[in-house]
């Protein structure tokens, strides 16, 4: 797969040949005692090893070590191996092991007179997968051609990418999209910007220079190296000087810190995912300048998949290579916006060890959670334009968020505010978040003729014929399918009281209160479902000649009611699907073992989908979880005032000062006091700087500690940061729900308890409204107050 020999060893203590360590000296131990030496995998699980080579540590007293060193030997699949690489690092000596076959290999350690002291049993996976993930997804589109090269051709692949020769003439194809792995060098110019380094290596004019976190002075020059694994495209990045090659690996300028950055974005798979314009995420200029080794893969990009099983092996799968490339980092950290802080929450709880500490920016707890009341938007803005349209409240932009509970504002013209009334639908004047942050997600999620991925043109056998472009197909390994193969789904509204907060702040009456739970309606199976109409597909011109209906809402896909009167149908979602949602880890259960800040610019003004609550949806779970929070920290940094664009009147957010680099300081000094202090807890070890806090746009401190964020999710007081940045619901949270958001289903209760409990406060129903309750509600209503039906039992 490689033109590069597999690990350079630039920073080896010796290659050996015959002994293991015949070249480290000292005397052989005399004793009959059984020496206590031991092999540990460092690169990853003995179970979930990849790509044929693994890196080994020896464990034990190093002063015996280095007595026994004569004595010893490793066998593999009972043959003698030479290790390709030697290293002393972070104390101990560090072995590379190739030649693994795919499948089962056991590793033995003996000892010249005690025999075996050891027998392991590793575990070798393909480079290009799975390890755990299950069967791969196909087809799947490459990109790696936008990087200027060409995938190499897979011996069975029937239909798929075409790979072309130098001339440009088809010479096969590929399924799998994998690359020989090669190695740029680039600089830092004093314009802030990448540059390729000379081929001769005459030293640049403009090149910057930068200060490592030891004081040193150094060129800003770096290693790239770019490969594929699991299918994705990876790099690694890692400072350089002007004589280093690209079978070198040098270590020299490395502070023994490595940075994951993930990214995020929505897709739905079928994709290797983009590369091309992702230079400054791949070698993020902030950490790397100071020393740090960037690990990026088109994998952990929620823009590729939004599969976190298969994004958990891919990062697992390319630290594993990071570390038998570079050696084990002194400690990992993330960064990543939105998807990418999603993946920090789901990956610290699924994969322990992989990470040890991270900054979620613009964070969500997961993103299934989030198709939870996001799927409500379009339901909730069809039925205030259409279903209820001759009710003035819902011509008032703010009223709008007494159902939805997201933010709203006439700050935001509705950019199809001209056609609605022309088409016969009402409309206000602003927006609610729903329509410029969520509209097209449910057809993303739930529509199976909606989507795409770029370079599918390019296919070949008619491979992307029948895709289903679905987020239920794509993790379809999880959710299972139903008796007709089609995928499970999640999406549930039944018994769910929309408007309920509403109703009870006497902001709409019973009246409507009891039309909207009638007409909400719900959505079609994805198998049941056509193609969306405008703004979608086609053009205004198309609307008008009449070629393609005028649908922002999907109006055409939803469960409406047949006649206008009687109660139109709810959706009911899958338990198994659920229920693998939870055992899979795609729902982060709060579970978090590393310290983590999470940071996010104030962006509630200008209805940006990465809505503030989410990072208190996350800590509530964590404390259902772990019964305290003390492993997250919150911090915010407004946005405001707003920047203004020209020839655009739209409020657009001040995102020019970056809270990251300081959380990163603040993550290391937490890291450090957790590795200098094992037995202390997590929160035990916190620097005086981790604490809740909130920033002005320049990054200056508003306000820090313990009740900062008061009032959020308990009764005190609002805290000063509470007060600086007010929150907002959602729907379900309008509904009686709860702040983590996390109900897929919720448990019935019947209406006549509802009727008695307070759930509808000062409302007394006559006979006749507890008669249409009952229709509309014949299973029941939500009783928030139980657990999610959807979550395994036990």
């Amino acid at each position: 797969m490689s033109s590069l020999p597999r690990y350079a060893a630039p920073f080896a203590i010796s290659l050996l040949s015959l002994a293991l360590f015949g070249c480290l000296g000292g005397n052989d131990n005399k004793s009959n005692a059984l020496p206590d030496i031991k092999l540990k995998s460092l690169s990853s699980a003995p179970e979930q090893v990849s790509g044929g080579d693994v890196l080994l540590s020896f464990e034990g007293d190093m002063a015996l070590i280095n007595n026994e060193k004569d004595q010893l030997e490793i066998l593999l699949n009972d043959e003698k191996v030479e290790a390709s690489r030697s290293t002393l690092r972070n104390g101990r000596y560090e072995v590379l092991i190739t030649g693994l076959k795919e499948g089962e290999n056991k590793l033995q350690l003996r000892h010249a007179k005690h025999g075996k002291l050891q027998e392991m049993l590793l575990t070798n996976h393909p480079i290009t997968g799975p390890i755990f993930s299950g069967p791969q997804q196909y087809p799947f589109v490459c990109t790696v051609t936008e990087l200027g090269k060409q995938p190499l051709v897979d011996t069975d692949a029937s239909m798929g990418f075409p790979v072309k020769d130098a001339s440009g003439n088809q010479i096969g194809l590929s399924k799998d999209c994998s690359i020989e792995t090669y190695v740029e060098f680039y600089y830092r110019t004093t314009g802030n910007q990448y540059k390729l380094l000379p081929a001769n290596r005459v030293r640049p004019a403009d090149m910057a220079t930068t200060t490592l976190t030891d004081g040193r002075v150094v060129d800003f020059i770096v290693r790239r190296e770019v490969g594929t694994i699991n299918r994705f495209i990876y790099s690694f990045a890692t400072l350089a000087s002007l004589d280093d090659t690209a079978d070198t690996a040098s270590t020299e300028y490395w502070n023994g810190r490595a940075l994951f950055q993930f990214l995020g974005g929505v897709a739905i798979g079928h994709t290797q995912g983009r590369m091309d314009n992702r230079t400054n995420q791949s070698m993020v200029p902030e950490v790397l300048g100071k020393g740090y080794a960037v690990m990026f893969s088109t994998g952990t990009v929620t823009d590729s998949h939004y599969n976190l099983q298969v994004g958990g092996e891919t990062a697992l799968m390319v630290k594993e290579h990071f570390i038998k490339r570079f050696g084990t980092p002194e400690y990992t950290v993330a960064i990543g916006g939105s998807g990418g802080g999603i993946q920090q929450y789901v990956y610290s709880q699924n994969h322990p060890g992989l990470l040890d500490g991270g900054v979620p920016q613009y964070s969500y707890p997961d993103m299934v959670t989030q198709t939870i009341h996001i799927g409500d938007c379009e339901l909730l803005e069809h039925y205030m334009d259409a279903t209820d349209k001759d009710n003035s409240k819902w011509i008032m932009t703010k009223n709008r968020s007494w159902l939805v509970g997201l933010n709203a504002t006439d700050a935001y013209p509705d950019p199809l505010a001209p056609y609605k009334p022309m088409l016969g639908y009402s409309t206000a004047p602003g927006m609610t978040e729903c329509v410029p942050a969520w509209r097209g997600l449910t057809p993303l999620v739930m529509n199976p003729h909606f989507g795409g991925v770029r370079n599918q043109e390019q296919m070949q056998g008619g491979a992307m014929d029948n895709v289903d472009w679905t987020h239920y197909d794509d993790l379809r390994n999880i959710y299972g399918t139903d008796e007709d193969g089609n995928p499970r789904t999640l999406f549930d509204n039944v018994g769910v009281q929309y408007g309920l907060q509403a109703l009870n702040d006497h902001k709409i009456t019973p009246a409507e209160f009891l039309k909207l739970n009638s007409q909400i309606g719900g959505w079609k199976r994805p198998k049941d479902m056509a193609q969306e109409g405008f703004p979608f597909i086609g053009s205004e011109a198309d609307v008008m000649s009449g070629k393609v209906a005028f649908d922002p809402w999907s109006k055409n896909n939803m469960l409406l009611s047949a006649d206008g009167i009687a109660p139109a149908p709810r959706t009911k979602g899958d338990l198994k699907a659920m229920n693998a949602a939870y055992s899979s880890g795609m729902v982060f259960d709060g579970e978090l073992n590393i310290p983590v800040i999470d940071w996010r610019h104030y962006l509630e003004d200008v209805l940006d989908m990465h809505n503030s609550h989410q990072s208190f949806s996350g800590r509530q779970r964590i404390r259902n979880k772990m019964g305290h929070s003390d492993n997250q920290l919150i911090w915010f940094t407004d946005a405001r005032p707003h920047s203004y664009r020209p020839n655009d009147t739209r409020p657009r957010p001040n995102k020019d000062f970056d809270q990251t680099w300081q959380a990163l300081e603040v993550l290391h000094d937490w890291i450090t006091n957790i590795r200098k202090n094992p037995k202390k807890s997590i929160a035990e070890n916190k620097p005086a700087t981790a604490v809740d806090s909130c920033f002005t746009t320049e990054g200056d401190k508003i306000a820090s500690g313990d009740d900062v964020w008061d009032g959020i999710l308990n009764d005190k007081a609002a805290g000063a940061c509470a007060q600086e940045f007010p929150t907002h619901t959602t729907s379900r949270m309008v509904a009686g729900g709860p702040i983590e958001g996390g109900v897929f289903k919720c448990a019935l209760k019947p209406v006549a308890k509802a009727l008695t409990d307070g759930t509808y406060g000062t409302w007394a129903p006559n006979l006749e409204q507890t008669q249409k309750l009952e229709a509309i509600f014949a299973e029941g209503v939500c009783d928030y107050s139980k657990a999610d039906q959807g979550r395994p039992k036990g």
